[in-house]
């Protein structure tokens, strides 16, 4: 094989994904991929999958683990690093060309999975294994993975006739199709608007602010303007500072109707396209609603243990909700008497009334919250819980704002490689995310160290000042950080097996979170970016105050977007519908979703439940949360909140494991109970203690089950 250095300058004469990687670390050679290299190594991956897929077939000995099984597992890995590679820069550094490329490849890729996955030979084999698997005496992987594989293939539809799995495939063909132009008009039209302020209407801007969008106009060719735009860092400041009511009317209902504008761009119909194939495609399989047909394969097992937990929350946020909008009414009417608080206010308001009750603006915790040193405080989480540490790496980078850091283990040892991507551009979706450029895997019985990547939309440096982040931003930093330790902590021997449930896979992201603002975690990163000064105790107390405030907005619109999202998808018969209608049907009318508060994601631009892989999924946050803060209460029963021993224990019984077994096993590993509602609840100011109850009897009681407050 022709082998690619990492320094010589782009050619399309070789395609990097034909060659052995001689870069750094194994980190993909950035400096040489094109788009063109892209089809042509689809194709041939496809081809040697086919290959490895044959003789596996072909093979004329009995079916057994190694022959089959684990064949299975090793075959197509050319192909999946290729699709790796694609996706992720299709999120992160997307083009006209690459968008058309996804157009192009998705359904082809999508044909070959189906084309492998509903091939009749392969199936018999497979089952042949599974149905020994009682004499085989496989170990617990080994069985873990054989019964991965098999179910695999049955939710695929291997035990449906020759008709039935022709439609499915032309069902996931055109799924595929529809993902893509659903993804790429969001993309669009948040960058197709731009609303151009003059100096005279910049009232209650910060000046950071104000510098941002200065330099934004700058940089379109519109020097005597002020820019902002539909990305968080540019909108949710103006919302939340500017005193002019009409500008934050204005760019609010233009974030609420993208793709909701009966253009080019109105994603109404491909909704439509997605409920009506995926509930033919979960009928096809046996299941009443696509919903029931995903839910299944996750640790809440039904719709109904989702909606459960859902409605539990549900009413007591919405009621707590309704008591933060009367607050804010309360100072809306003083500055417009009369006035209908509108929902473009609620930003607006909600940072008055911190302001008032607990003397805090964000403005003023900002200056603590460089980018540069929140990095530098997960740094140091990691660091003080699992021992490890991070080194600048100079590697090739697929944009200059990436920048790449070598992880090495407390040991010494390379554990792999993490990219950071930080700020907006115009080929980057919106959000932020984590995933993998190189998965972990085993070749020749040694561990291939994962190549990790975080990409979010934060404020950039303005001139002489650093990107300085709200503390959603903070947070958000803490989340993804928690994903990338999950990926490089990885040590498992399968590829099958190293996903986790939809549910879990939030729980290692969340966890990390309740560090961001402890006090003890603070003081060793929240320094003033141009003083030196450590946040002072008093800003920590305000902070620690307030951190109640606002709960039943942000749960009512998490709660809502989870419900919108189950609720389309536990359609079981399909008809042409509005989007919009279902939607004011299923929160406003039938649960009593106030109008102030919009769901988190509206179904137009509901990237998460179209084309990122969350259908039927919204809910995986909050179903997470439960465990994510049962996690927690472990180190703080311990009374260190750097409890090392069981970090330690967290790492080995479940950051490592992938999904060597089911999430709730994996889970009772290492607390050694189910997890309790309770820390989550209390988390969000929506569980009172209860007053200590009589002693039980001698042959006890059941364990205390969690009431919901309401207020």
């Amino acid at each position: 094989m022709t082998l690619a250095s990492c320094d010589s300058r782009k050619t399309a004469g070789e395609n990097p994904f034909f060659t052995e990687w001689d870069t750094p670390h194994g980190v993909p050679p950035f400096d040489k991929i094109l788009p063109e290299h892209f089809m042509p190594a689809f194709e041939r991956g496809m081809s040697l999958h086919e290959a490895e897929i044959d003789a596996i077939t072909s093979n004329k000995d009995e079916a057994t683990f190694e022959n089959t099984i684990l064949a299975y597992d090793n075959a197509g890995q050319m192909l999946a690093q290729t699709e790796l590679v694609f996706g992720m820069l299709c999120a992160a550094e997307t083009n006209d060309r690459m968008q058309a490329l996804q157009e192009q490849a998705m359904p082809l890729l999508a044909a070959h999975r189906d084309k492998i996955r509903l091939d009749d030979k392969l199936f018999v084999r497979v089952k042949e294994v599974y149905d020994r698997r009682a004499a085989l005496g496989l170990d617990a992987e080994q069985m873990r993975l054989l019964q991965k594989t098999y179910d695999s293939f049955v939710r695929a539809g291997a035990l449906l006739d020759a008709e039935q799995k022709a439609r499915l495939k032309e069902i996931n063909g055109q799924l595929s199709l529809t993902a893509v132009k659903f993804g790429n008009n969001i993309l669009a039209e948040n960058n197709n608007f731009v609303l151009e302020l003059k100096s005279d209407e910049l009232d209650g801007l910060p000046a950071g602010i104000r510098d941002a969008a200065r330099e934004k106009a700058q940089q379109m060719g519109k020097g005597d303007k002020w820019v902002f735009t539909l990305h968080k860092p540019s909108l949710i400041p103006l919302l939340t500072y500017s005193t002019r009511r009409d500008l934050r009317e204005k760019i609010y209902k233009a974030y609420l109707n993208r793709c909701n504008n009966g253009d080019e761009y109105d994603n109404k119909q491909l909704i439509n396209d997605f409920i009506r194939l995926r509930t033919e495609k979960a009928h096809l399989l046996g299941y009443p609603s696509y919903a029931a047909y995903v839910v299944a394969d996750e640790m809440a097992g039904t719709t109904d243990a989702v909606y459960g937990l859902l409605d539990q929350i549900w009413t007591p946020a919405l009621e707590r909700a309704k008591g933060e909008l009367a607050e804010m009414d309360t100072l809306l009417q003083k500055d417009i008497p009369g006035a209908t608080f509108e929902s473009w206010d609620w930003w607006y308001y909600a940072e008055k009334l911190r302001k008032q009750n607990y003397a805090l603006d964000e403005e003023m915790l900002r200056p603590y919250f460089s980018l540069e040193n929140v990095q530098g405080g997960i740094f140091y989480l990691a660091n003080r819980l699992y021992g490890i540490t991070f080194q600048p790496i100079v590697v090739p980078l697929y944009h200059p704002d990436a920048v790449a850091y070598e992880v090495l283990d407390a040991d010494g040892s390379h554990l792999g490689v993490l990219y950071f991507d930080y700020f907006p551009r115009d080929g980057k979706s919106q959000g932020a995310w984590c995933g993998n450029y190189v998965e972990q895997t085993y070749k020749d019985g040694k561990r291939v160290a994962p190549v990790v990547s975080v990409v979010c939309n934060f404020t950039r440096p303005v001139r002489n000042t650093p990107a300085l982040l709200t503390l959603d931003e903070t947070e958000t930093l803490f989340h993804e950080f928690g994903h990338a330790l999950h990926f490089l902590f990885h040590d498992v021997k399968y590829r099958g097996l190293s996903e986790v449930e939809g549910d879990f896979v939030e729980l290692p992201s969340q966890v990390m979170e309740n560090w961001a603002f402890e006090p003890e975690m603070l003081k060793h990163y929240a320094v003033h970016y141009r003083t030196g000064e450590v946040i002072p105790k008093y800003l920590v107390d305000k902070l620690r105050k307030s951190e109640l405030f606002n709960q039943g907005f942000a749960t009512t619109e998490l709660i809502a977007a989870s419900l919108s999202d189950m609720d389309i998808h536990s359609v079981t018969e399909y008809e042409p519908f509005d989007p919009m209608a279902f939607e004011r049907q299923a929160l406003n009318e039938k649960r009593g979703l106030i109008p102030q508060i919009e769901p988190r994601y509206r179904y137009p631009y509901f990237s998460h439940i179209f084309d990122g892989g969350y259908s039927a999924g919204y809910y995986f946050y909050t179903w997470a949360e439960v465990l994510d803060k049962d996690t927690f209460e472990a180190f703080r029963e311990s009374g260190d909140l750097f409890n090392k021993k069981i970090a330690a224990d967290f790492r080995a019984k479940l950051l490592s494991r992938g999904g060597s077994e089911d999430g709730m096993s994996l889970y009772r590993a290492f607390r050694g109970a189910d997890p309790d509602k309770r820390a989550m609840l209390r988390s969000r100011g929506l569980w009172d203690e209860p007053e200590p109850e009589p002693e039980p009897d001698d042959e006890g009681e059941a364990p205390l089950q969690p009431e919901v407050r309401q207020e």
